[in-house]
């Protein structure tokens, strides 16, 4: 058999797998728009919140391989006022939040003109000393409440199964070990917040130093009049252990950053 015939038949057999798929090619091959991200953290933090962030790094970078998309990383926003804020399509912010009266105002104008932001853990931290009411009504709750201590494994429950970031997930998964918070109002109470994923109370009494007994507990939720989406995730350095979790984080990132768009 000559090679030309022999040439012709590999290509042959190399379409068979697309034979049927009609014209319109499955892959998209980075064709795609590029969005940009900014990555922010704080490296004061307590050591169990440094550890999380360093891993989101690592875990950013990773999804970010073939340029997939652009990100920058910072620990300090003096440098990120609003102009520069606005060529990002996305925040995500791990255990850190805004410091300065500044830094709060162009943030908040960020989200207001219509920015992207993922938040994990503490960056959702507001308590009496915060003296921040916007991040209240932001994140469509109270102030901090409480918390459960150790660290410790959950059961979650997906509460809005239709959703892009939860519609993969199973019905329910074990999260690993974290310390979980609550805030009061919570987010149950208002009518503008998509309540995803909670714990589930059979998870109750939950905690062994400070325990948890009853109510309601969210830890993934999205505020219907901003592009964002926060996590209760963020504690230590077990949380990307776990597939279903590190899918869930992932879906978080590329809904708010290709879904939504820019109003």
């Amino acid at each position: 058999m000559s090679k030309a015939i022999v040439s012709i038949i590999s290509g042959i057999l190399l379409m068979c797998p697309f034979i049927g798929y009609g014209e319109e090619f499955p892959g998209d091959y980075a064709k795609g728009p590029r969005f940009r991200l900014l990555y922010y953290y704080d490296t004061e933090a307590e050591v169990a919140h440094v550890e999380f962030a360093e891993q989101t790094r690592e875990f950013i970078h990773l999804l970010s391989y073939g340029e997939g998309f652009l990100y920058d990383v910072t620990t300090s926003l003096e440098a990120y006022p609003l102009d520069s804020l606005k060529k990002y399509d996305l925040i995500v912010m791990a255990n850190a939040l805004p410091k300065t009266p500044q830094e709060r105002a162009d943030f908040q104008r960020y989200m207001e003109d219509g920015g992207g932001w993922v938040g994990f853990h503490a960056s959702g931290y507001n308590d009496s000393s915060t003296n921040w009411p916007w991040l209240n009504e932001f994140l469509g709750c109270g102030t901090f409440y409480c918390n459960t201590w150790p660290p410790q494994p959950a059961l979650c429950q997906v509460d809005m199964k239709g959703h892009p970031v939860t519609k993969n997930l199973p019905a329910e998964f074990v999260a690993p070990a974290c310390e979980w918070y609550q805030w009061n109002p919570p987010v149950t109470e208002n009518r503008d917040v998509d309540v995803l994923v909670s714990l589930s109370q059979s998870n109750y009494p939950l905690g062994i130093k400070d325990i948890m007994s009853f109510g309601p507990f969210p830890i993934v939720w999205s505020n219907r009049n901003y592009r964002m989406i926060y996590l209760n995730i963020g504690h230590g350095d077990l949380e990307y252990t776990d597939a279903t979790q590190n899918l869930l984080i992932t879906n978080a990132i590329r809904w708010i950053a290709l879904f939504p768009k820019r109003r």
